[in-house]
């Protein structure tokens, strides 16, 4: 647990934490209540410098810029400090891992050197028998003694590798099931935020694209109405398994959230994106779902609608989901079961 304050340093950060949250604009409820109790008590660097930033910028924070630093600053920071955990972890077990084979190749080694020197002190002398000085078999016992404990450290070390193996392969899968999404397969809203950050990280001006689809279901609370929320589950998946099917190399797919959709594609123009965009809405369109009742019948008329953007120099991630899916409703006002693309922003279209 990160707040480990007492009674009466809480009641110090409470008392500061109120005062600022009266100077905002943003209203008195818990989510602005733990941002500014963070803040006072310098619990979260990366949220100090974005409220700073936004008071320099503004002088005050709105509602809207409250909720978004709680959901990236706070709300999400247990799974960003798992993430980091994970890294930790997974970096010290490959560490304990290769420890343990030097080690245990050292063992060996010396194990060999030990038994050579044991045959070599067996032999009598000269060709005189009559058995060894006395000190001479207190070392050999010793030796002896000594290549038993190696022996045991080197099955020792050697469990060790095994263990620490099975916990780097344990440590990959959770860090890959956390940013899964289970009912599609498909990667969730964490890792559409972390591979979309990449994208633009990497973005390099002689490659085209990126480009990004958002995808929403059509009048799916109506399908969850009539067929009931098994049924709208399987949509869900079916939707996820096309989409998979589909979506191939550094490209991502990613359920954004309840019934929508997001595609990125890295290294895709604008031709290329709206292509495979109207070939996924045709494949849901000619989809089929069972119904899950008594005689399973198969159900279609299943739509979506796609809203496309390509990147433009300087925009950010923010700006450019907003403008693609403004396209996706724009497909929705449109009649929906199709696709639309995204208008580049004024200063853009006029270069």
């Amino acid at each position: 647990m990160k707040y480990r304050h007492s009674v009466a340093q809480s009641a110090d950060y409470l008392r500061l934490a109120v005062k600022r949250m009266a100077q905002q604009e943003a209203g008195l409820h818990p989510i602005s209540y733990a941002i500014w109790y963070e803040y006072v008590a310098s619990l979260n660097p990366d949220l100090q410098t974005a409220i700073d930033a936004r008071l320099k910028e503004r002088g005050k924070l709105d509602e809207e810029t409250t909720c978004a630093l709680f959901h990236k600053h706070v709300a999400e920071l247990d799974a960003k400090t798992a993430m980091r955990i994970g890294n930790s972890v997974s970096h010290l077990v490959d560490q304990v891992s290769e420890s343990a084979i030097d080690a245990g190749q050292q063992a060996s080694r010396f194990g060999s050197s030990l038994e050579s020197w044991s045959e070599t002190l067996s032999q009598p002398a000269g060709g005189v028998t009559g058995g060894l000085a006395p000190g001479v078999e207190d070392i050999l016992r010793g030796t002896r003694e000594m290549q038993k404990a190696i022996s045991t450290l080197q099955d020792r070390l050697e469990d060790s590798s095994r263990e620490a193996r099975v916990l780097r392969e344990e440590v990959a899968r959770a860090r890959e099931e956390a940013l899964l999404d289970a009912l599609t397969g498909l990667v969730n809203r964490k890792g559409f935020d972390l591979a979309m950050a990449a994208c633009l990280q990497q973005q390099a001006a002689t490659v085209p694209g990126p480009c990004l689809l958002m995808i929403d279901l059509d009048a799916f609370k109506r399908l969850n109405d009539s067929h009931g929320h098994p049924f709208g589950d399987r949509v869900l998946a079916t939707v996820g398994e096309i989409l998979r099917a589909n979506i191939k190399g550094k490209d991502t797919a990613a359920r954004y959230g309840g019934e929508e959709f997001a595609v990125i594609l890295p290294q895709t123009p604008r031709g290329g994106a709206l292509g495979l965009a109207e070939a996924l809405r045709a494949l849901v369109a000619a989809s089929r779902v069972k119904s899950g009742g008594t005689s399973e019948t198969m159900i279609g008329n299943i739509t979506v609608s796609i809203g496309v953007a390509d990147h433009v120099a300087g925009e950010s991630a923010a700006e450019f989901i907003l403008r693609a899916d403004r396209a996706l409703y724009a497909a929705k006002a449109q009649g929906r079961n199709r696709v639309a693309l995204a208008p580049r922003p004024t200063t853009e279209a006029g270069r």
